[in-house]
């Protein structure tokens, strides 16, 4: 296997490894902060609507909790793999680390296409992992939260089948939940608000104005084009979109809202009538300002790293970007936002929405807005000041960041017993 054939897991790790090395941590600290605390794997049946009997497998991962409950999404997806929650666990680690909010990381998935399923059968198979991993979640152990192929209604269920065991409702066991049952204004552009902000605060850095930016979106689901609409009403404009059918791209801007019409209407835009057609790998390479890869892992390696012409990425998806990839582009220049950071405004606003529930008090849209712009150009700030002050890329910085976070709570709460 080569490195950029690596597994997620193998390729986090590595990312931890650099970090490690820099910070010459311990020994006996990099066995603790290498591998995951807890895992849970469960087999379980659900009753399809035929009336057969079906089996499915899920996952739930705990990489580290020193500096809190366990945060992170449940994954829905055919090809979910025990290393890939493994790796994503790490990752939410470290993602709340960088912006500093009290939580440890962890991952949960089920291997399931929920395209396939019917309302009914998505439910019961819900409720069912919800009860298998119920020894697990809590309010204040682990807080689930929707991820890839899940979404709000499904941690309605979550929530419902919680608070049933319980004997009382418990709105802070999930967060990402409907408005209607303590979920958080703001929450659901979240991930993609707190990307525009880092990528503003960058293009400042770079002494060039968001305005103006010409910017190329991989991946136009949920994030990637509440991303590109939030960047358009900046002043920036989108010149290349795509999905997993395909991208478009017109030079000197696309519809957006056109764009968007077109998504909702026929389920993909690589068919839009007014714009070009281009490949998913032809998108990575087209001359822009800031291109944001926000679709699935290992898209920018080392074959391709030396043909990317954007001056700033903006890691939208989980790691998009091999370790080999970012040398290439640390040495021509790129300035990469890492997935770290530029994907915590979700993980962000997940707290402030489990701080709402616990505390039965809720926020305005501005309230949020505002608390997350503050949290999310401070976190850019501390990680551009620490790649200048130890001369590395952003990502390696975020890192720096992070695990000194999670080493330094570990030594201070010390080894029980």
């Amino acid at each position: 296997m080569t490195m950029e054939q690596e597994s997620a897991l193998a390729s986090a790790q590595r990312q931890f490894d650099i970090a490690a090395d820099i910070l010459q941590l311990e020994p006996g600290l990099r066995r603790i902060l290498r591998v995951p605390q807890r895992e849970l794997t469960v087999t379980f049946p659900v009753k399809m609507d035929d009336g057969q009997i079906e089996t499915f497998v899920g996952y739930r991962v705990h990489h580290n909790i020193t500096r809190g409950p366990a945060k992170g999404g449940i994954r829905y997806h055919p090809s979910v793999t025990i290393d890939d929650v493994r790796a994503f666990s790490m990752l939410m680690t470290w993602k709340c680390a960088t912006v500093n909010i009290p939580y440890g990381g962890a991952k949960g998935a089920v291997v399931v296409d929920p395209r396939k399923l019917s309302m009914g059968e998505l439910e019961r198979l819900t409720r069912r992992y919800t009860s298998e991993i119920s020894v697990l979640i809590s309010p204040e152990r682990d807080i689930p939260a929707p991820d890839i192929g899940t979404n709000s209604q499904i941690m309605a269920w979550i929530m419902d089948t919680y608070s049933m065991h319980s004997g009382h409702t418990v709105p802070a066991v999930v967060t990402g939940k409907p408005i209607e049952i303590g979920g958080s204004y703001g929450r659901r552009e979240a991930t993609a608000r707190g990307l525009s902000y880092v990528l503003r605060e960058a293009a400042e850095a770079l002494s060039f104005p968001i305005a103006g930016a010409r910017i190329v979106i991989q991946g136009f689901g949920k994030v990637g084009a509440t991303c590109a609409r939030l960047l358009e009403e900046m002043g920036a404009t989108i010149i290349a979109v795509s999905d997993s059918k395909g991208g478009i791209y017109r030079r000197n801007g696309l519809p957006l809202a056109s764009v968007i019409a077109h998504k909702q209407r026929t389920g993909t835009v690589a068919d839009f009538p007014e714009a070009d057609r281009v490949t998913n790998a032809e998108l990575l390479e087209l001359p822009c300002d800031i291109l944001v890869p926000a679709a699935v892992q290992m898209q920018i390696t080392a074959r391709n790293a030396d043909r990317i012409r954007a001056r700033i990425i903006g890691e939208a998806a989980n790691a998009p970007t091999t370790p080999e990839a970012d040398a290439i582009l640390y040495d021509r220049g790129v300035f990469v936002i890492p997935d770290i950071l530029a994907g915590a405004g979700g993980v962000t606003v997940s707290y402030f929405e489990w701080v709402q529930g616990l505390q039965e008090f809720f926020w305005t849209e501005r309230e949020v807005n505002a608390q997350l712009e503050r949290v999310m150009v401070g976190a850019f700030n501390q990680v551009l000041r620490t790649a200048h002050e130890r001369r590395v890329h952003m990502r390696t910085a975020a890192y720096l960041l992070a695990v000194s976070r999670v080493a330094d709570a570990t030594r201070i709460r010390g080894i029980y017993p």
